[in-house]
């Protein structure tokens, strides 16, 4: 493998090669020209470039926090103000290429950090009742929510302290598809005690762009 790779480096590359210390790291190639550097090898013809290994680690731990440098925080906060600007747009208010915000946003993605969707109101979609749902419930809480989130109706899940031992949202085509789904998907679940239904009225305000900290 050295040797195609150095057999494949233009004339006036330097070539190192690393060899990752764990299957969790990635080698990336990167090329410095004119004291500027990102993650791919766009070369000027006639210009030399020294192309170097760069490594970064996709967390695996189930539950562990991602970092994120300054870098990764300008971004997402881009994306929150228009989910749409494209990866050039936002690689020149970041210093960065369109490559290099392409690659950091997939592994944020890929971690689990944010999700790039379209957000939807769902009452123009055909779904006219949304609602709120406090669950009481007994025994391991956790597998209980494990449950619930496999609900195609529920879109949100929050274990919490206080009155309920869980929170949900739904979305429903209308209040009979909200009695069959408390009736037959939620109450019957093993260990839910009991359900308070707050069932929505007016959407006010739901915001997603909180920034970074």
């Amino acid at each position: 493998m050295a040797q195609r790779y150095r057999d494949s480096a233009p004339e006036g590359y330097v070539l190192r090669l690393w060899q990752p210390l764990e299957t969790s790291d990635f080698m990336v190639m990167v090329a410095w020209h004119d004291g500027f550097r990102d993650n791919h090898c766009m070369a000027n013809p006639g210009v030399p470039h020294a192309v170097g290994p760069v490594s970064f680690r996709v967390n695996s731990r189930p539950g562990a926090a991602f970092q994120l440098d300054d870098l990764s925080k300008a971004i997402i906060e881009k994306l929150q103000q228009d989910g749409r600007r494209s990866y050039a747009g936002i690689g020149k208010a970041v210093g960065l290429s369109e490559a290099a915000v392409r690659q950091r946003v997939q592994r944020m993605v890929d971690a689990g950090v944010m999700q790039i969707v379209a957000v939807t109101d769902p009452m123009q979609l055909g779904f006219a009742r949304q609602a709120m749902i406090g669950i009481k419930c007994t025994g391991d809480t956790t597998k209980i929510a494990e449950k619930l989130a496999a609900i195609e109706s529920v879109d949100y899940v929050v274990l919490t302290a206080g009155s309920f031992d869980a929170i949900i949202e739904v979305v429903c085509e209308d209040d009979d598809s909200l009695l069959e789904l408390l009736n037959t998907r939620i109450r019957a679940l093993p260990g839910v005690i009991s359900t308070e239904t707050l069932v929505y009225l007016k959407l006010v305000k739901q915001q997603y762009n909180w920034g970074t900290r």
